[in-house]
Order: structure tokens, then C-alpha cells, then sequence
């Protein structure tokens, strides 16, 4: 049995892995698909403060209040940032690191030096597509009663962890087991970005044929990706 830590992206919440989840619990395998601070069923804390970092410190922590050892951590999307401070902050737990589709942002870097957003709905303490942008661009790839079931679920993101740039004084010079898994109908993160982190970790390459939502779109080979590593 391996455990695995499923960390969201931006909008979302761990109710995104549900199905992914669902095929690597048949398996026989431990799976946590932790909400972010401020996101999802969590929107009622969203408050100034919350980043990548406290992100980060929040899956960090859960390794060490779970008392979980050999995990493999799969972060999607800006889940990936969060992810590569997590695994920093949790060295001697993390087995294994999966960039799913996933941003893999170098010390200093923030994501409007990757990705360049169309749209965006801002306050002062969150950001996000309008419900327009979700359904006609970001999830148009998806069945549609997939489409209406994410559509009801998507809250706004905590705008520092959009625009802060991200601190990982150790991640990158440091031996990790990882492997990259890029949607080749995703447009961002863009493929050269990925292809970066793959490089730079020596990481396994995969591709999907799908969008940027492969656990909606492809769970079971999503699922099946992350297992095999």
C-alpha cells in the first residue's frame, strides 16, 4: 500500500480527485485529498495571508500530524508549486513528487512569469475565472454533466498564492523521484515550462490527450499514471 497526497490547483478543492481518488483506493492504496485554506468548502476563511507558503506548511504539516512516511505527493496546476515548497518543508516523508499538468515555478518566480490569464474575477482577497470563462474555455473539454457538477464547485483562489512569487530555497538542488505528466490539449502550464521541470529533475515523462483537468477528463489514467509513477 502506498500513500498518496493529492494536492489541488487554483478554484479548486480536494472534491476535484474524487474520482482519481476513487480508482487509486480500488488498488488498495491510502489516499488524502486535502482543501487548501480558503478554497472550496474552506471559502469562508479566505483572508489576507494565505499563499503558496502557508499552503505549502499546511500539507507539511498533515505529514507530520498523520505520521505518514513514503508519500507520494501529485500536485496539479498551481498545486504544483505547493507541492515542490511542501515536499521541501516534508523532505524525509516524500517518497516520490508528481507534477500533474502542474506548475513548477524556480525560487523567485511567480505564476504571471509563466501564464498569462485571459480573464479573471479579482478582489481584494481573492481571484478567478468569471462562470463564462470556466464553461466556455477552461472546461469546455469536459462531458457535460462533468462540466455542470466542477461548475457548482469552483470558488475564487487566494489571490497572494496567484501573484506571490514562490520560495524554495532547496527543492531544486536537491535528488527527487518524479516524474511530469503533460496534457497535450492544456495550454498552460505551456508545454516548454513543463518540459523545464523534467529536465532540471530528471524526471519521467508522460503525456495525456486531454485538457488541463485530466482528473476530470481521464481520472482512471490519471490514476494510473500517478500509481506507476
Amino acid at each position: 500500500m502506498t500513500t498518496f497526497v493529492l494536492i489541488h490547483g487554483a478554484y479548486q478543492g480536494g472534491w476535484i480527485w474524487k474520482t482519481t481518488a476513487e480508482h487509486l483506493q480500488t488498488r488498495g492504496h491510502l489516499v488524502l485529498t486535502p482543501t487548501l485554506d480558503g478554497c472550496a468548502e474552506r471559502k469562508g476563511a479566505l483572508r489576507a495571508g494565505i499563499d503558496t507558503e502557508s499552503h505549502a506548511a499546511e500539507i507539511a504539516e498533515l505529514l507530520f500530524y498523520q505520521d505518514l512516511q513514503d508519500v507520494v505527493l501529485a500536485g496539479t496546476s498551481t498545486g504544483g508549486m505547493v507541492m515542490a515548497r511542501a515536499a521541501e518543508l516534508a523532505r524525509e516523508r516524500v517518497a516520490r513528487v508528481v507534477f500533474a499538468d502542474a506548475l513548477a515555478l524556480l525560487d523567485g518566480e511567480a505564476l504571471p512569469d509563466i501564464v498569462k490569464r485571459p480573464t479573471a474575477v479579482n478582489t481584494e482577497l481573492g481571484t478567478g475565472p468569471s462562470r463564462q470563462d470556466f464553461e466556455t474555455r477552461l472546461f469546455v473539454d469536459l462531458e457535460p454533466k462533468v462540466r455542470a457538477w466542477a461548475l457548482e464547485r469552483c470558488t475564487p483562489h487566494p489571490i497572494a498564492a496567484m501573484q506571490a512569487p514562490v520560495k524554495l530555497d532547496r527543492f531544486w538542488d536537491q535528488a527527487w523521484n518524479a516524474s511530469v505528466i503533460w496534457c497535450k490539449r492544456s495550454s498552460n502550464p505551456p508545454v516548454a515550462h513543463q518540459r523545464r521541470a523534467a529536465e532540471r529533475l530528471k524526471a519521467r515523462w508522460h503525456e495525456l490527450d486531454t485538457g488541463h483537468y485530466p482528473m476530470l477528463s481521464e481520472p482512471a489514467a490519471l490514476a494510473r499514471l500517478i500509481a506507476e509513477g
